[in-house]
Parts: structure tokens; C-alpha cells; sequence
């Protein structure tokens, strides 16, 4: 037996190539492909893979996991990155890792690969995953270290080998895509100027094509999960996150278009589409402001929302910090129960509803009406008591101290 090494497979042009290069290279390439929800026919994938040179070809359907332990956890933490992005390809990558380790000691190889470059934060999450779990995995990255310089050197050395590749020129767009939403790079988006074409879309329709008409949505949780859209109920998280991409979609809703500071340092115009990831983040935030103490509340907003979305960008999923705020953040799911409903029209998400048993929300205390409970003297004797420390700074400055 060779030198086995599990290559984590897309089908495309790079990870084709690369089976057959580590091949060359005494490797025998058992090739692994999870199923995340990117919306691809995966069925010819094992044929093609052993067709460049792959000893064995693994599909693997991991879209209720992916949904469950990585959307989920996401989605309660409220974690957007640098504000905006919704982590689509960072959150895949974790699991994805966690499968190559999972393969790699099933089948005795010492070694796992990825078709990441050198540039980009997949290799970094790629591999800093796989070695939190396994420290003992050597990774290989071919892309960083492989003689070819071109996608058309690439395209060469494939049909001098026999693999096949459908490419024949470079697209004018890099995709990623899983169940959370869509990743575009390249071509004319590397113009942080320029607007992004409609052809670059993938899952939204342009807002102004959206139907003319809006239509409302609601979304039901229970106890941190959502549950139903509209009333219909789904046993399986992905099937949900999959319907609520498309009816948002529809819409135009779900658009992101930002330059964002990656983990090797520089800067990059990114465009996503995250319709379903984006909605449930406002919904669960909304049930959230009226079932959480203000304390409870705040916190969250200032302390873990984005120090998640940091570990997550930054490959920390499997770290003692995303634990322990998702041990925050699970506590808090047992009281977001209820109902969120949003109007979407020409590419806007408008919440204009949202209910929960567990609400703090009290009626009598908030209206102007005559059926106000709320004791307004109380408000003063609190007014006195919260001014106190500003009262005692504006006497000093009117005695002339700083």
C-alpha cells in the first residue's frame, strides 16, 4: 500500500488535477465530497474522480448536520462578520475538516489535501481545523506548491492525462456555494467600483425584477430552532433553510456587497447571496428583544456577537472560546419561542410582526393609553437616582474643576 492521502472534492478543475498530480506523486487519492447543500447533481462525481486517477471516491449527504451543528449555532449567536457577512464558506469548512479527519482514520491515511490557494482563508481553516482534531494529519495543499501558473496550464496537463474536465476557459466568477448562501468572487467584481452584473447571481433575483407585488412570511421558532414557515412545520432543518432561500430569493432579498479584511492580510471585494441565512439572524434577534432582559440583551449585542463571528472567520470553530459561547447562546435559546413575520418586496426584509409566549413585552406598561399601568412617579424617583453621578460632575464644572 501507497501513501494514502483523503483529498477533500469539488469535481472541478483544480481538485481534478490535483488527484491525478498526487497520484504522480506515489499518493493513492481516496477523494471526499460533501454534500452541503450547493445544489449540484453529485451522482457522476465518483466516476469522475476515479476517472482522474482517485483509488476510491466518497459522496457524502451531510446537509441535516451542517444545518443542525454549524447553521444553528451561527444563526443564535447572531454572528455576522465585520458586520455583513454571514460566514457561508467559513462555516462549511470546519465540518468539512472534521470529515477528512473522520475518513482519513477510517481508511489509514496519514494524509489529508485541499484544493485552497495560498492567498485565500480556506487553507487556513482547512487546516487549522483538521489539526485541532488531529495534530498528528500532515495536510498538503498542491495549489501552493504546483508547477502550473495558469487555469489553461492546468487545462493542458488534464487533457494530456485523460481527465476529464468540462472546462475550457475560465469563468468569469469564482462560486462557493452551500445550504447558507452563495460566495462570488472574481472577474469584474474585482473592481470594488464597479456594480455587480445581474449574470453574477445565483439564488436572488435582481429587486427590481422581483414581483410586484409583497408577500409576507413568518417564521416559527421553538426554543432556538425554527421550526415552520408560514405553518408549515419541516422535521428536517435543511429542507426549511433550503425553502426560505428560495421565497426570500424571489424577492431580491439576500444581497451582500463588501470589501472584507481577510485573515492573510489583505483586502477583498466580496459578494454573497444569504436570503435564508440573513432572515432567520433578523428573526431570531427580534424574538430575542422581547423575551431577554435588557442586561441579557446588551450583553450579547456588545460581547459575543461579533467575537463569534471572528472565530468562525477565523478558524476557531473547534476551540474551548466558540464553545463557551455557544453554551451562552444555547441557554438563552430555551426562551426564544415564537413567531416572526417580515414583508418582502424589491429586495427588502421589513419585520412587521413578531410574538412569543415568553414575552417581557407588557402592554399596560408600555401604551399611552388610559390603560397605562406604568407609575409615573416611579419614573421620576429613578430620573433622580440615575442623574446623580452627572449632577455631581456639572457641579464641579461649574466650580471651575475638569
Amino acid at each position: 500500500m501507497g501513501k494514502r492521502v483523503v483529498l477533500a472534492y469539488s469535481g472541478g478543475l483544480d481538485t481534478s488535477v490535483i488527484v491525478r498530480w498526487l497520484a504522480d506523486r506515489g499518493f493513492e487519492v481516496i477523494t471526499y465530497t460533501a454534500d452541503v447543500g450547493q445544489g449540484e447533481e453529485l451522482d457522476e462525481i465518483p466516476d469522475k474522480a476515479k476517472a482522474s486517477g482517485a483509488v476510491e471516491a466518497i459522496v457524502d449527504d451531510i446537509k441535516e448536520e451542517f444545518a443542525r451543528d454549524y447553521c444553528m449555532p451561527l444563526m443564535r449567536a447572531g454572528a455576522l462578520y465585520e458586520g455583513k457577512y454571514p460566514l457561508i464558506s467559513a462555516l462549511s469548512r470546519p465540518l468539512i475538516a472534521k470529515k477528512l479527519v473522520e475518513v482519513a482514520h477510517r481508511v489509514g491515511a496519514d494524509y489529508v489535501a485541499h484544493g485552497s490557494t495560498g492567498k485565500g482563508n480556506d487553507q487556513v481553516r482547512f487546516e487549522a481545523s483538521v489539526w485541532a482534531l488531529d495534530p498528528d494529519i500532515e495536510v498538503l495543499a498542491p495549489v501552493r506548491e504546483w508547477e502550473f501558473k495558469s487555469r489553461e496550464e492546468e487545462i493542458e496537463y488534464a487533457k494530456k492525462h485523460g481527465i476529464p474536465v468540462v472546462a475550457t476557459k475560465e469563468k468569469p466568477y469564482s462560486y462557493d456555494r452551500n445550504l447558507w448562501g452563495v460566495a462570488i468572487e472574481a472577474g469584474p467584481l474585482e473592481d470594488p467600483y464597479v456594480e455587480p452584473p445581474e449574470d453574477a447571481f445565483v439564488i436572488t433575483v435582481a429587486p427590481e425584477k422581483a414581483p410586484d407585488t409583497p408577500e409576507y412570511v413568518e417564521i416559527e421558532f421553538e426554543k432556538g430552532t425554527p421550526v415552520a414557515l408560514n405553518g408549515k412545520r419541516y422535521d428536517e432543518l435543511w429542507k426549511l433553510i433550503r425553502d426560505l432561500n428560495e421565497l426570500a430569493g424571489r424577492h431580491g432579498y439576500g444581497r451582500i456587497d463588501m470589501v472584507e479584511n481577510r485573515l492573510v492580510g489583505i483586502k477583498s471585494r466580496e459578494v454573497y447571496e444569504s436570503p435564508a441565512g440573513l432572515l432567520l439572524i433578523r428573526a431570531y434577534d427580534e424574538l430575542e428583544s422581547i423575551v431577554l432582559d435588557r442586561f441579557t440583551y446588551h450583553y450579547k449585542q456588545s460581547h459575543v456577537k461579533h467575537p463569534y463571528a471572528e472565530a468562525v472567520y477565523e478558524a476557531l470553530w473547534f476551540t474551548p472560546l466558540r464553545e463557551s459561547l455557544d453554551a451562552f447562546n444555547n441557554r438563552i435559546a430555551e426562551l426564544v419561542t415564537g413567531t416572526v413575520r417580515f414583508k418582502l418586496f424589491k429586495g427588502n426584509a421589513q419585520v412587521v410582526g413578531r410574538k412569543s409566549p415568553n414575552s417581557l413585552y407588557v402592554e399596560d406598561l408600555a401604551t399611552y393609553s388610559p390603560k397605562d399601568a406604568f407609575d409615573h412617579k416611579d419614573g421620576a424617583a429613578f430620573t433622580r437616582v440615575w442623574s446623580l453621578p452627572l449632577k455631581v460632575m456639572g457641579r464641579v464644572r461649574k466650580k471651575g474643576g475638569k
